[in-house]
C-alpha cells in the first residue's frame, strides 16, 4: 500500500483529535478586566466558558432605593467591610419579587466599585463552573462579586453541589477575594412539599427535628453567613416609591400628587406593589406627561 493512500485517513484522525481537544475542559480566558465593572459568564456551544463584559452597567444608586432601609444598611455594611479587607459573608437575599433584591446588589456595585468592588453573573446553569470562575479571579487585586439571581434548584441539578463546595471554602474553592451574593423567592432555595412535615420528629422534651430530606434542603442555605429577608410594600410604602420614581423623571408635583389613584390601579391591575410594579408605572405615567397624553391633575 503506498503512503499517499494513509492521506484520507490521516486527514479524518486529525479532525477526530481537534473535536476531541475542543471538548476537553480548558482554562477561562481572562477578559479585558478594565473594560467594565460587571461582567457575564456564558458558554460558547464547546462549552468552553468566557467573560462577557457588561457594557452600560445600571446606574442604580443606594439612595434611590426607598423602604428596604434594613436591608440596604446590612448588605452596605457587608460590602463595605469586604472590600475594605476584612472579614464578610456570602449573602442570600429572599423574598418577595420586585422588592429590591437585584437593584440592591447593583446599587452597591455601583457604590463601591471605586474601592475595586466588580461583579460576575452567573446563571444558575453554569454554577457547575464555579471553581474554576474562582480560580481566574483569585490572584486578582480586585474584590469579585459572583450574583446569581433569582436562584433555586430542583432536586439532582449539578450546580447545587458545586455551589455548596463554594460556600464551604473547600481547599479548592476559597478565596478571600470572592464572595457570592444570590437572590431568591426561596428561603431553602429547593423546593418544599408537604408530605416532607411527616418527616418531622418530636423528643421526649420537645424538640422538633426535621427529616434528612429537609436538612439537606436547609444545608445550601445555611452555608450562607448573611440572610436579609425582603416583604410585600404595604400600600403607603408602594405609594412612596412612585412617587420618589415620578420624582426622578422630572414630573412637576402637581401631576405625582395626581397620580396616586392611577397607581393604585396599576398595582391592582398587576396583584402586586411592588417596586418594580412602581418604577414601571412612573416610566408609564412620566412618557404620557410628556406627550400630554391624559396624566393632567
Amino acid at each position: 500500500m503506498k503512503v499517499e493512500d494513509f492521506a484520507p485517513f490521516l486527514a479524518r484522525a486529525v479532525q477526530f483529535m481537534e473535536r476531541v481537544e475542543s471538548a476537553l475542559r480548558q482554562d477561562i480566558e481572562q477578559p479585558d478586566w478594565n473594560s467594565s465593572i460587571a461582567f457575564l459568564y456564558r458558554k460558547r456551544v464547546s462549552g468552553q466558558g468566557y467573560l462577557v463584559p457588561v457594557r452600560q452597567v445600571g446606574a442604580m444608586r443606594l439612595d434611590d432605593l426607598l423602604e428596604i432601609a434594613i436591608q440596604k444598611e446590612k448588605i452596605a455594611r457587608n460590602t463595605a467591610q469586604f472590600v475594605s479587607g476584612q472579614t464578610a459573608n456570602n449573602v442570600l437575599l429572599t423574598g418577595a419579587r420586585g422588592t429590591g433584591k437585584s437593584s440592591l446588589v447593583r446599587a452597591c456595585l455601583n457604590t463601591y466599585a471605586s474601592q475595586g468592588l466588580r461583579l460576575i453573573e452567573v446563571d444558575k446553569e453554569d454554577l457547575v463552573d464555579l471553581p474554576d470562575i474562582v480560580d481566574i479571579v483569585s490572584q486578582r487585586s480586585e474584590k469579585f462579586l459572583i450574583f446569581c439571581d433569582d436562584l433555586s434548584f430542583d432536586q439532582g441539578e449539578p450546580g447545587y453541589k458545586a455551589l455548596k463546595s463554594v460556600l464551604d471554602g473547600s481547599v479548592s474553592a476559597t478565596s478571600a477575594n470572592v464572595l457570592i451574593y444570590a437572590t431568591s423567592n426561596r428561603r431553602h432555595l429547593l423546593p418544599e412539599y408537604m408530605a416532607e412535615n411527616l418527616t418531622y420528629t418530636h423528643t421526649d422534651s420537645g424538640e422538633v427535628h426535621p427529616g434528612e430530606g429537609v436538612e439537606e434542603k436547609i444545608s445550601l442555605s445555611e452555608r450562607f453567613g448573611l440572610w436579609v429577608s425582603f416583604y410585600p410594600f404595604t400600600q403607603d410604602e408602594y405609594l412612596a416609591i412612585v412617587a420618589q420614581w415620578l420624582q426622578a423623571l422630572d414630573v412637576p408635583p402637581a401631576h405625582i400628587a395626581a397620580a396616586r389613584p392611577q397607581a393604585l390601579v396599576w398595582a391592582l391591575e398587576r396583584g402586586s406593589r411592588s417596586g418594580r410594579v412602581a418604577w414601571q408605572f412612573a416610566k408609564d405615567f412620566a412618557g404620557r406627561h410628556a406627550t400630554g397624553a391624559g396624566t393632567h391633575p
